[in-house]
């Protein structure tokens, strides 16, 4: 049976009282629970008054060991107290990879330890990760969870709002009111990334778009969302429609669309050349880059020039610039993400408890990178 949370906080404070300062991962092993709920205690008997939480460590109330906040090291000087900050990140995906490069800058400079663990690809990945880093000694934590599904996504908000050391999300924006909506984040506004690619479109005369677009991340759920609503508000656009990237892309509906006409039937995913055959589409916004420069391939395979036949513009911009064809690319600020979030993180282990100040939700502004894959549309021959 499960052990009552008041019982289990009076054992805390028994240990603590008794010991003096004692490290969290040492009461939770003697307590045999989890880090996270541990460290959810120390942090209710803290604002109770009932003890001191120091990095890592839990003190009896009037112990004379300082709780010191982080200090911030100058450049190149390293911070050797307190534990290091956790960074989780996906395995094989160079999107955030980048995201964690810019973050690791950041923390560098300021002297900070680093301490990285990437979540393997499978459902719930990240929540061990994040165990073993609690249980390391982590001061902090920068993640961006890989969320394949909107419901894998809500089951990790939960033990995610608590587990106890300040947090930021990197290029994730939590659903609105949910338990992670007052969690500090920084994100890519891929609103505005996708308004620059369906205006880059209708201003070179397209008016029958399509979205390709992978569906097993936020970033993807947010663009075919925002790709939906902004095709379906723009007066020039006669006919948008979305359809899965590749066949690997995650779960879609099929296509969806905004023609007056009745509703095509459900298309194989990515396949774009028929897809341009049968409604006269111009123009396209591909995401992501890998998929974006397959589909290229496929339509010059298939005997679609771009941009002759159909211009092009990939969302990501990590490898577009490379095709054969170079793509213009909706290019994410990926590696100013993770440095904001490290400069947010690093905010919030500075200033002592109850100084911090509000949550922060930063979104930054994604770029238009012209190429020359995609074109005017050629005037009507009178």
């Amino acid at each position: 049976m499960r052990e009552p949370v008041e019982l289990r906080r009076k054992r805390i404070l028994a240990v603590v009282h008794a010991r003096g300062a004692v490290k969290v991962t040492t009461l939770a092993a003697e307590l045999d629970v989890s880090v996270v709920t541990l460290r959810r205690d120390v942090e209710e008997l803290a604002r109770a008054g009932r003890l001191r939480r120091g990095h890592g460590v839990a003190r009896p109330v009037g112990d004379a060991a300082e709780t010191t906040a982080l200090p911030v090291a100058r450049t190149g000087e390293p911070a050797t107290e307190g534990g290091p900050v956790a960074l989780v990140v996906p395995e094989r995906h160079s999107y955030l990879y980048e995201t964690l490069h810019g973050a690791r800058t950041a923390l560098e400079a300021a002297g900070m330890r680093i301490a990285l663990h990437i979540a393997p690809q499978s459902a719930g990945a990240e929540r061990p990760q994040v165990e073993r880093a609690l249980a390391g000694g982590a001061r902090g934590l920068l993640i961006a969870p890989r969320w394949r599904s909107a419901v894998g996504e809500e089951a990790d908000y939960g033990w995610l709002a608590e587990v106890g050391v300040p947090t930021v999300l990197m290029e994730r924006r939590p659903r609105p009111g949910s338990a992670l909506h007052a969690l500090d984040s920084v994100c890519s506004d891929h609103w505005y990334g996708v308004h620059l690619a369906v205006d880059h479109l209708v201003s070179l005369g397209h008016r029958r778009i399509v979205l390709a677009a992978r569906n097993d991340s936020p970033t993807a759920r947010s663009i075919r969302a925002a790709f939906a609503e902004i095709a379906a508000a723009r007066p020039e656009v006669d006919d948008w429609s979305v359809v899965l990237s590749s066949s690997n892309a995650g779960p879609g509906p099929g296509i969806r669309t905004g023609s007056p006409s009745p509703a095509a039937p459900e298309e194989p995913p990515a396949d774009l050349a028929a897809l341009l055959r049968e409604r006269g589409v111009t123009g396209a916004v591909l995401h992501g880059d890998e998929d974006a420069l397959m589909l290229v391939q496929r339509l010059t395979e298939c005997g679609v020039r771009v941009p002759q036949d159909c211009s092009v513009v990939a969302y990501d911009d990590v490898v577009s610039s490379l095709g054969s064809t170079p793509l213009t690319a909706v290019a994410p600020p990926r590696a100013d993400i993770g440095r904001a979030a490290a400069e947010l993180l690093l905010h919030r282990l500075a200033h002592p408890e109850g100084t911090t100040g509000p949550v922060r939700r930063v979104e930054l502004l994604p770029a238009l990178k012209v190429r020359g894959s995609a074109q005017a549309l050629p005037l009507p021959k009178q």
